[in-house]
């Protein structure tokens, strides 16, 4: 099919580079425009773009889609679908109806839940058990139109935002080349979502990743999976910021003041919590780089009874 792709961070590569794979026609690619990064504040091209460059694809960079010299642009081009994934930008009614077969999104849930923009991290922070890809017929609204296609994958004891990232980009990636020429031979029937199960997610923010020491031992550990690798779990040691990037819920009763140092041995210690002891595993002081605690207690003092904030 000739497809019009829009997408822009790495979670939009493997897509692109499966649908080249299998054939596809990409007549554009379709991005956010270039940012200014780093020290030097010079502009940097996102992720898609990188790839569209490297496989010689046209490339658009509107500030805002729904403009209407692109939506001319667009028009022009003649797709036959428009594939979405991570884009950035609201897609109009004009937009939407452009392709003729319309405008798919390659979406990190298992829709309806998870509406919105941070599914990964939220499906960890919650718990959940399993997770995965839904391809779903666009409409107006913010991922609330028709499935096409799901892939549903177990969430491991030890995934992280991170970890989980990455399984569900590729899945994305496989799953979009196995819907488009069910697409294109009307072998999908759309399925609309069930609003009353729906759940949304907003942007993550950095002061979501603040550790309550009166939450229980395994809702902290969630935390610390779903804000790994940002914006990570945070507490406070001695008035000093204290990422812990891996922990483990003891069966343990918790025996002091939510948040004090119940237990230090050579390779961990462990910190009472609302519900039960969460042992630390790996962590990085403010001002020094990501270690293990065994590697950590070499050079720092921990008691017994301190207090993490």
């Amino acid at each position: 099919m000739k497809i019009v792709y829009m997408g822009t961070p790495d979670f939009s590569v493997p897509p692109l580079e499966k649908m080249i794979e299998a054939g596809h026609e990409i007549v554009a690619v379709v991005t956010q425009p270039d940012k200014p990064k780093g020290r030097s504040n010079q502009p940097v091209p996102s992720p898609v773009k990188e790839c569209a460059l490297k496989h010689g694809l046209k490339i658009m960079q509107p500030k805002k889609i729904r403009e209407a010299e692109v939506v001319e642009e667009l028009k022009a081009l003649n797709a036959d679908i428009f594939v979405v994934a991570a884009f950035g930008q609201i897609l109009s009614q004009e937009v939407l109806d452009i392709p003729r077969f319309g405008c798919v999104n390659i979406h990190a849930s298992l829709l309806p839940r998870y509406r919105g923009a941070a599914p990964i991290q939220m499906c960890i922070l919650n718990g959940d058990k399993t997770t995965g890809v839904t391809i779903m017929q666009m409409n107006a609204g913010m991922d609330t139109g028709d499935i096409l296609i799901t892939k549903e994958i177990p969430i491991e004891d030890d995934d992280t935002a991170g970890t989980l990232f990455d399984k569900l980009m590729y899945l994305g990636a496989d799953l979009i080349v196995e819907a488009l020429p069910r697409i294109e031979n009307s072998e999908l029937t759309p399925i609309p979502q069930n609003d009353a199960e729906a759940t949304k997610c907003g942007k993550i923010s950095k002061d979501m990743g603040q550790i309550n020491w009166n939450d229980s031992a395994e809702k902290i550990s969630f935390l610390v999976r779903g804000m790994n690798p940002w914006p990570s779990a945070y507490t406070r040691l001695n008035g000093k910021m204290l990422k812990i990037w891996t922990a483990k819920v003891l069966k343990k009763n918790a025996d002091g003041t939510p948040g004090s140092i119940a237990t230090v041995n050579k390779d961990t210690f462990t910190v009472n919590t609302g519900n039960g002891q969460l042992e630390i595993l790996e962590l990085q002081l403010e001002g020094k780089k990501r270690m293990y605690v065994k590697d950590f207690l070499l050079g720092y003092t921990l008691n017994v009874g301190d207090i993490l904030e």
